[in-house]
């Protein structure tokens, strides 16, 4: 098992421009095993997939249940993982260098902090406090031995406030704060992708969602990471919604045919 600061590099090195890295987002152990079993080199918790298995919606899991379900998933694979930690379960600067301070000694690779304030009213955090709260999660995540990656999230996008312009002045802000990765979920428009990507000087993580382009496409505009979010775990609660109505209003089976190749993946990917 690599050791953490070396995970670490290693998830930072893999973040190259036009060669997207593709991070998919597990929800439990087991999916974190199958996914790095299938090829994938560096993983990602989801927020609204953990929320899920807790039967909770996005946002109602605290802090010490995120980075507690995070350090699992750390430990379960030898490939880096970032944690999705939503705003850090903090407003102001000091609480969110708790929060990544945990996130280093939770063993994991890399960890995000969102703008999103999670306010009716004021639904994302004023620019000025948005990067001083970056800035202080740079601080606590790169002050060690541990190069924590971290990732900066500008979410208007998912929060009414479509402004490419104000997108790509927080994620400046961002960069100058001090963080890894920008990341700004929502924008699917390949000219969109293209200005924000040649706008900053950091990689770009795109969320993969409807409307935005293929892979190939995402690499020529320049994109260095890919994610899922919550959709697998979506796509796994789906299928088992699937199987419980066809036994439920057929009184029939045909499920068992999928079950059968989903328990051959897992039975690979948790040989021992």
């Amino acid at each position: 098992m690599p050791s953490q600061q070396e995970k670490a590099e290693r998830f930072l090195s893999l973040h190259r421009s036009g060669q997207p890295l593709l991070m998919p987002n597990p929800w439990d152990i087991g999916s974190a095993r199958l996914l790095a079993s299938l090829g994938f080199v560096a993983l990602a918790t989801t927020s609204s997939g953990f929320a899920a298995t807790l039967g909770r919606p996005d946002g109602a899991v605290s802090r010490d249940e995120a980075i507690d379900h995070a350090a699992l998933i750390a430990a379960a694979v030898d490939v880096p993982v970032s944690a999705d930690l939503e705003n850090c379960f903090a407003d102001e600067p000091e609480g969110v260098a708790e929060t990544v301070a945990m996130a280093l000694g939770a063993g994991l690779a890399g960890c995000s902090v969102e703008d999103f304030a999670k306010r009716e009213n004021e639904p994302i955090y004023n620019r000025d406090l948005a990067a001083d709260r970056v800035a202080a999660a740079a601080q606590a995540a790169h002050s060690g031995p541990v190069h924590l990656v971290l990732t900066a999230r500008a979410e208007n996008y998912l929060h009414g406030w479509p402004d490419l312009a104000d997108t790509i002045g927080r994620l400046q802000a961002y960069q100058d704060a001090g963080a890894d990765v920008l990341f700004a979920p929502g924008v699917t428009a390949p000219g969109d992708i293209r200005q924000l990507v040649r706008s900053v000087d950091r990689p770009v993580n795109v969320l993969a969602m409807a409307g935005v382009p293929a892979v190939a496409e995402l690499a020529a505009t320049g994109v260095a990471r890919i994610s899922v979010g919550g959709a697998f775990a979506y796509v796994a609660l789906n299928a088992a919604a699937m199987a419980a109505r066809e036994l439920l209003d057929r009184g029939t089976y045909g499920y068992l045919e999928r079950s059968a190749s989903g328990r051959r993946a897992a039975m690979a990917a948790f040989e021992v």
